[in-house]
């Protein structure tokens, strides 16, 4: 009888599925006590009052709140932007909260940036979603309010 074929007394795999399932475990169990999500909010270091709004073409406009001048344009398909706003639009609609509030865009200490809603609570950390994501709105942060020649951004 040749040892190549003997039967192993321990079977990685199902070490691999124990870790895996006790992981789940812990995470179900710690969800259902509730514990807390952890929160990664640092100290708002910069905020700007922004109004997003559809135009007739099709692209959204993007207002300072201060001075009420169009700071961007988003022309074309925008997915990102447009979902950002879908969300925050569907969470005003499910609070009946009001649809016309400027939403937040915050910079923190950590360098993070986010959009907040305050009529509803609703934060989204844009870094979540990637650089790329995060440098479309951070270009909002960093824009001036013009009214003649505002940023357009298409894609």
């Amino acid at each position: 009888m040749s040892t190549l074929n003997a039967p192993r007394a321990f079977n990685p795999m199902l070490l691999l599925a124990a870790a895996a399932l006790s992981s789940l475990l812990l995470v179900v169990f710690a969800r259902w006590n509730g514990a807390p999500a952890p929160q990664f909010d640092s100290p708002v270091t910069h905020s700007r009052a922004l109004m997003f709004e559809d135009t007739a073409s099709g692209a959204v406009s993007v207002r300072d709140m201060s001075s009420g001048a169009q700071v961007a344009l988003f022309e074309g398909e925008q997915g990102f932007v447009r979902g950002v706003l879908r969300a925050m639009a569907r969470e005003r609609k499910l609070q009946s909260a009001d649809r016309h509030a400027p939403l937040l865009l915050q910079n923190h200490a950590d360098g993070s940036l986010s959009l907040y809603d305050a009529s509803t609570g609703e934060r989204i950390h844009l870094e979540s979603f990637g650089h790329t994501q995060r440098e479309t709105f951070a270009r909002l942060q960093d824009s001036t309010a013009q009214s003649h020649t505002p940023t357009s951004i298409a894609k």
